[in-house]
């Protein structure tokens, strides 16, 4: 949903008068100093060497080392006091993953409670087993991790200083986020309770994929000459290299071997909750790169993965922190939604269209209008009647479509004694909400007024929500699955800006997009209107509209992308005095003018805030971190890591906030989206029991895979984001959450009919497939428009006619985390102009898309992979595609055509006819496409269940095997299929003529295409749960 991060940061550190009629554009305000905090040491200062630490008391034995680590000099004491005593243990898990865990003996730092990513530990690794190889240097300490199979190959992972070349004055070119220098000195390691640093050499800009969730300028691949990576999960509308919703310490390093030509990857996890920055970098002058941590609390608990191949490191990564959950198969299928639909009756009416146009329509959503007041688990009774909407829902199910409504973050807070609101009142009785130091209820403001959150960690927490859940089904929103918004949590205010004030003041402070003051009229991207006229058309007069130089314009998008927020309201419950109360979570107030240097207003209150402790005399308690320690800055950390909204409280829970057994929001900000959806896994598995839960969520953390799907938030109607929801779905493949994809045709600013008619077709290829968009745009439902909505069709036909393909990928991920959508390069690891590819993509291993990214496009060229060993073969026409190896090969692309090639070498089971809906395609026939490789053979898997079913009930797996005399189809399990293969395709077969083929003795009618070398089966009726079919071609 709309993200107001920009816009509400806009509103409390400047007042800029502009133009009603356009979007608001954000600009960063530049603070020179670190966290608005007077006595922190500037960013731009290096860490002196302070000597590091000192490594005795081994004990070893064939799986494990544990050691004390003593300082080695006196403390430092910069950005904080070194803890003096750590513990690292070093533990071979598996064959494939070493464990490397350094944390202050203690214990006092704040760990990951097993309760909320629980891990499986040890599972048999050992040091003769394992590739991986720990390496230690004793003072001052420095690790490094080598593979056994390339002794004399560069480490996976080097912390010794000798390795690198950088220095106190190698900085990194971060000016997007931050005008202050970073430095990346080379510091072996720093560990304090409140900055941490580790640095590893790695080669010279070498391939790193993963750390997010970010939006990179780069694409897929990550800069490693300016990259600075911010772990702070932040509500922001999808800005360009900036931290974003979730945090994702994880990443994957592709080598390539020149002289070998051959590569390897690896994997590298971070298991940590606190802020922090990821630095990656390439000194002046150096044979290698860099990556560097510096985190703001926690400990240093690493996971390193041996691969070697892409696949391989994902899908080791998901057996620590859990594979993907299983996702029913309608989800699969078109999902539509807008912000903006005001009432039941026009939210039919697109049910309605969709069906006239004869466009799948699979699920239908509703945003923040479903609710009365905007209050969590309501209808308004005038334009969304409960009963009205339970009427809505039940012609849904009878036509077998679904429904999603949203659920945002902050609950409501009781205005007075009559107000009669008992997800709160239920909420408050037991308990369950988190609070002020002083133990008071921690306020904020979110969409209804003033808010007050879920503190999950509290006992009563689960069964309140499953509770406020159960019975907004039961008033009539008979939901499929919940949409989690807000949820990192997004506040519109600073602190606990609702303490002592009139609650029953709930007006937003800004203007919302649609109203006045803030319509969404710009014209569509490229649009000119002194030549064209107002009507934004896609052409006029038989001419294009849009005139977007390339050159120029295209790749500087990224940087134009415009929040969609209006002018700061003046607040009418603005306080008239900063009041800081040092029991409660500080706030600001909602609104107050700034004159001159906005930092003057910022900085006294700051100051203030340097000197609250929080809980700091509380004692301490094993690994519940900062509140609990002592000499812990809570609201200001020493070090300020790059989070463009500087005060890490700024519109979202404060960090002094606390829960029901001490810990505190600086430590747990990253969890509370992935414990949300946790908690809604569970609830949707009690309520609608016996089916697959299916969510979608904003913010994600490591596991978030295990209960929820993602959309990549709030983008822009823009070219660049087309482009950047590529790299964005294959990023999560990483984090393993693979169930993910853009707001289609984009969500902020109007769209216009091509850059629809091409996101259409490209998200029909991506796992999570929505068009939704932001309320006072124009409507974008794909049959506004003829060219779209043809395209839709053609697009979804082919989704729907691959679904037990997807499905079968999918399945693959839940048992075993291999990633549905992959990389190029994933499959052709030892190919390097393919590592920086992320204009293209494979679904599973067989099927390539090459989409159009630009305008007026009428061809586009991609990389085909094999560089000739391979055979590409057109979807459409099934000719094979003809290119010299390691060149990219120019389609023709007019609008309205995606192109989709088959790989050589495959089989797939497809639905021979696309229906309207998920389950009246299930319910047709099966066809199999194969395609022969050059030595004649072809194999693929298809994995069938009920679909639906949790836990996953009885399940068939067919397996197909093909040559040029015979193909075979293997069946196990106890699932029935009922629909019949009907047709059998067979590309790449070399026959004389068309002939006979006997299925199991029984002999059929082929037809023969010797041009294209295609033989076709059709009508053969054959029952795909006999133990063994054979068909012999003769």
């Amino acid at each position: 949903m709309l993200d107001f991060l920009q816009a509400l940061w806009l509103t409390i550190l400047t007042c800029l008068l502009l133009s009603p009629s356009k979007i608001t554009q954000v600009t960063a305000i530049d603070f020179s100093s670190s966290q608005t905090n007077p006595d922190s040491v500037a960013q731009k200062r290096a860490i002196p060497n302070c000597g590091g630490y000192t490594l005795h008391t081994i004990r070893e034995d064939d799986a494990s080392l544990s050691a004390k680590l003593s300082l080695a000099n006196k403390p430092c004491n910069i950005y904080g006091e070194d803890i003096t005593d750590l513990t690292v243990e070093v533990t071979f898990e598996t064959t494939t993953c070493l464990h490397v865990n350094i944390f202050d003996t203690a214990s006092e730092q704040y760990r990951i409670p097993a309760s909320i990513v629980d891990r499986p530990g040890p599972q048999g690794g050992s040091k003769k087993s394992s590739d991986l190889v720990f390496n230690y240097e004793p003072s001052p300490f420095a690790f490094w991790v080598t593979r056994r199979s390339q002794p004399h190959a560069a480490p996976l992972f080097d912390t010794r200083s000798k390795s690198s070349t950088c220095s106190s004055s190698s900085t990194v070119n971060a000016d997007y986020v931050l005008k202050n220098a970073t430095n990346l000195d080379c510091q072996t390691f720093v560990f304090k309770k409140q900055y941490l640093q580790l640095t590893s050499t790695l080669p010279k800009d070498t391939n790193i994929y993963g750390l997010g969730e970010v939006v990179a300028s780069s694409g897929f691949r990550r800069n490693m000459n300016s990259t600075v990576q911010t772990m702070w999960n932040r509500d922001a509308p999808d800005p360009v290299d900036e931290n974003l919703y979730g945090s994702h310490p994880v990443y994957m390093e592709h080598r390539f071997d020149p002289d070998t030509r051959r590569s390897q990857s690896h994997g590298v996890f971070l298991m940590s909750a606190a802020g922090g920055d990821v630095l990656l970098q390439t000194p002046p002058s150096s044979d290698n790169s860099l990556i560097q941590y510096r985190m703001i609390g926690g400990v240093l608990d690493f996971y390193f993965f041996a691969g070697p191949s892409p696949q391989a490191v994902i899908e080791q990564y998901g057996e620590l922190i859990g594979f993907p959950l299983w996702q029913p198969i309608w989800a699969f299928g078109f999902h539509l939604c807008r912000w903006g639909y005001k009432d039941i009756a026009e939210t039919r009416e697109q049910v309605i269209q969709m069906r006239k146009a004869n466009i799948p329509l699979e699920v239908m959503w509703n945003d923040i209008e479903l609710y009365h007041a905007v209050r969590d688990f309501t209808t308004d009774p005038i334009s969304f009647p409960a009963e009205e909407v339970r009427d809505f829902i039940r012609e849904l199910n009878a036509n077998k479509q679904h429904y999603v409504p949203i659920v945002d973050a902050g609950i409501p807070k009781q205005v007075n004694a009559t107000d009669v609101y008992h997800p709160y009142t239920n909420g408050a009785a037991q308990d369950v909400f988190i609070k002020n130091p002083d133990g008071t209820e921690y306020i904020g403001q979110v969409w209804p007024g003033y808010t007050v959150f879920p503190d999950w960690f509290h006992i009563n927490t689960q069964n309140w929500w499953t509770e406020a859940l159960q019975n907004w089904s039961l008033s009539g929103v008979k939901f499929s699955g919940i949409w989690l918004d807000m949820n990192e949590a997004s506040s519109f205010c600073e602190g606990s800006c609702g303490t002592g004030v009139d609650l029953s003041n709930t007006t937003a402070p800004f203007f919302l997009p649609g109203n006045p003051g803030n319509m969404v009229v710009d014209y569509p991207e490229c649009y000119n209107s002194t030549i064209h006229g107002p009507s934004g058309n896609l052409s006029v007069g038989g001419r294009l509209t849009c005139h977007l130089d390339l050159d120029n314009d295209f790749e500087g998008l990224q940087g134009k992308e415009q929040s969609p927020f209006a002018l700061p309201m003046t607040s009418q419950t603005a306080h008239s005095d900063l009041e800081i109360n040092e029991d409660r979570a500080a706030y600001l107030p909602d609104s107050f003018a700034l004159e001159g240097d906005p930092r003057e207003a910022l900085l006294p209150w700051a100051s203030h805030l340097a000197q609250d402790d929080g809980l700091n005399t509380t004692s301490a308690k094993r690994d519940l971190g900062a509140g609990t320690q002592k000499g812990i800055n809570l609201n200001a950390p020493p070090y300020s890591i790059h989070n463009p909204f500087e005060r890490l409280s700024t519109l979202t829970i404060a960090t002094n906030a606390t829960h029901v057994d001490g810990q505190v929001e600086l430590d747990t900000h990253n969890l509370w989206g992935l414990m949300e959806e946790k908690a809604t896994y569970k609830a949707l598995q009690s309520i609608i029991s016996g089916k697959r839960p299916f969510i979608i969520s904003r913010s994600t953390f490591p596991s978030s895979g295990r209960w929820t799907g993602h959309w990549l938030g709030d983008n822009f109607s823009l070219w660049s984001y087309l482009r950047h929801s590529i790299s964005g779905v294959l990023q999560f493949q990483i984090f393993q959450i693979p169930f993910v994809g853009p707001d289609t045709c984009g969500f902020a600013g109007n769209t216009n009919e091509e850059l629809c008619n091409r996101w259409m077709q490209l998200s029909a290829f991506m796992p999570f497939f929505r068009n939704h968009n932001i309320k006072g745009a124009i409507p974008q439902e794909p049959y506004r428009w003829d060219s779209v909505a043809e395209a839709s069709r053609k697009a979804i036909a082919i989704r729907y006619a691959l679904l037990p393909y997807w499905y079968s990928q999918f399945a693959l991920s839940s048992l075993s985390g291999t990633p549905p959508l992959r990389a190029l390069f994933f499959d052709f690891p030892n190919e390097p102009e393919l590592f920086d590819v992320d204009s293209q993509f494979l679904i599973g291993r067989d099927i390539l898309v090459t989409p159009v990214l630009h305008p007026q496009a009428t061809t586009v060229k991609g990389h085909f992979p094999g560089r000739g060993s391979v055979t590409w073969r057109d979807w459409y026409t099934h000719e094979p595609l003809k290119v010299a190896p390691g060149h990219q090969a120019e389609l023709p692309a007019p609008l309205g055509h995606i192109n989709v090639h088959i790989r050589d070498g495959s089989a797939i089971l497809l639905h021979s006819q696309p229906a309207y809906t998920i389950e009246e395609t299930r319910q047709g026939s099966y066809s199999l496409l194969v395609s022969l490789d050059s030595q004649g053979i072809a194999n693929g898997i298809a994995y069938v269940d009920d679909g639906i079913s949790e836990p996953p009930g009885p399940s068939r797996s067919l397996e197909f095997t093909a040559t040029n005399k015979q193909l075979t189809i293997k069946t196990t399990g106890s699932f029935v299929i009922q629909p019949k293969l009907q047709n059998i395709t067979i590309l790449g077969i070399v026959l004389s003529e068309s002939g006979t083929v006997k299925f199991n003795g029984q002999e059929f009618n082929t037809t023969y295409d010797v041009i294209k070398q295609r033989l076709t089966l059709a009508d053969i009726n054959v029952d795909l749960n006999e133990d063994i079919i054979v068909c012999q071609f003769i």
